[in-house]
């Protein structure tokens, strides 16, 4: 089978991998003309890295990533800990795959060069699909440069604007969630004794809450804020911004937190919108997969994870004997959409558990976590099985 890919990120190059991985032939399609060291860290959970490593490209993203120690939460003025929960060890007993941090430029690095080892000519840059048509035949890619391009099945993996998704459903409607998210990164050895641990911890505030975790088998401190806030709205997280108002966000908060946003050379923010699970993803040949399908807040740190998952379910679906091309791809949405609309529920309520304001709500909210991870840790692991344990390769 012919797959047309429309996206050179996450979803896209993982869903050219498993379709390869299943026998197709593949073209991905990618608009930027080069693919270099763009974004900040982001987390590979057990539930994506098992699907990498049936590829073989894991230990090509483990070469450059760092795997955290524990998982860890704390509060965001004090520093005080919650609770501090092994990991390393324990993802990979618990869940059956290691959890990682990486950089994104990295992750996609690692899925560009598994790629295009695979043949000269799969990925084109400076592609940007633009329209496409269909018919009983197959389905044709109008590229932005004028030309077509014929497939037996088209995929949207063109993120959170896709044009794709435009185009099958019409323009969406975003809800501002009142939240904005700065990003940051900077070299472990500016922030000498601030240093964050080798851990995935999430500091908790009165609206706002931060998460640091470590790069690049661990030379590089990585950030994530986001607070409450109604007066920016521009969603982009490529839009550079200044520190000083990223240090007013977070004034008086632990040292780590404040020498971070001191010591970054490059400040990013974007505002976080909200969408609903979308009726449907698929129309005959063509059909949406990870953000262009289900954006979803990054408060569970699954986005690109759900993406991976996508990738396996919708190459697996082709590859069934005996169906069409139309029935391959109402069964991938049907098999992939409860899951991702349950991963953006609680997304979206995991933002309310971070941000308690009151001292009533607060107590009521961290006094258990606490004394969780005092008397039963294991009551941590156990709230994540159905996230990180889920084994899309698994379904039959």
């Amino acid at each position: 089978m012919k797959v047309l890919i429309s996206g050179g990120g996450i979803g896209g190059l993982t869903t050219a991998l498993c379709c390869l991985h299943h026998g197709h032939d593949v073209t991905l399609f990618e608009q930027a003309q080069t693919i270099g060291e763009v974004g900040a860290g982001l987390q590979i959970p057990p539930n994506a890295m098992r699907i990498f490593e049936r590829l073989g490209v894991a230990d090509r993203i483990a070469a450059t990533a760092f795997a955290p120690e524990a998982i860890e939460t704390r509060m965001g003025e004090s520093g005080t800990t919650l609770f501090t929960i092994p990991l390393a060890a324990m993802a990979v007993s618990r869940w059956g795959a290691p959890y990682l941090h990486s950089h994104r430029a990295d992750y996609i690095a690692a899925l560009l060069d598994a790629v295009t080892a695979q043949g000269t000519g799969i990925v084109q840059l400076g592609s940007t699909v633009s329209d496409f048509r269909q018919d009983d035949d197959g389905v044709t890619a109008l590229l932005a440069d004028g030309r077509d391009v014929q497939g037996d099945v088209l995929i949207g993996a063109d993120g959170i604007h896709s044009a794709l998704r435009d185009q099958l459903l019409g323009p969406d409607q975003p809800r501002f969630t009142g939240n904005v998210a700065w990003r940051a990164v900077v070299p472990i050895d500016r922030l000498g004794g601030d240093a964050p641990a080798p851990t995935a911890c999430a500091w908790m505030g009165r609206g706002r809450h931060a998460v640091t975790y470590r790069l690049r088998q661990g030379r590089l401190a990585n950030f994530v804020g986001v607070v409450e806030r109604t007066d920016w709205q521009v969603e982009s997280w490529t839009e550079q911004a200044d520190k000083q108002e990223a240090l007013l966000d977070f004034a008086g908060w632990h040292p780590t937190i404040t020498r971070i946003l001191q010591e970054t050379d490059g400040l990013f923010r974007w505002a976080l919108f909200d969408r609903p699970p979308l009726s449907h993803w698929t129309e005959g040949r063509v059909a949406l997969l990870g953000d262009a399908a289900h954006p979803m807040l990054p408060f569970l740190a699954q986005g690109a994870a759900m993406a991976v998952e996508d990738a396996w379910a919708l190459a697996a679906e082709l590859s069934r004997p005996g169906q069409t091309v139309s029935d391959a791809l109402k069964a991938y949405e049907a098999r992939r959409l409860p899951r991702t609309a349950k991963v953006q529920a609680r997304s979206r309520n995991n933002a309310k558990t971070f941000h308690k304001r009151s001292a009533m709500a607060r107590l009521a909210t961290y006094g258990p976590m606490w004394l969780g991870g005092r008397l039963a840790p294991s009551i941590v692991h156990q709230r994540m099985d159905w996230l990180y344990g889920y084994d899309e390769i698994a379904i039959p």
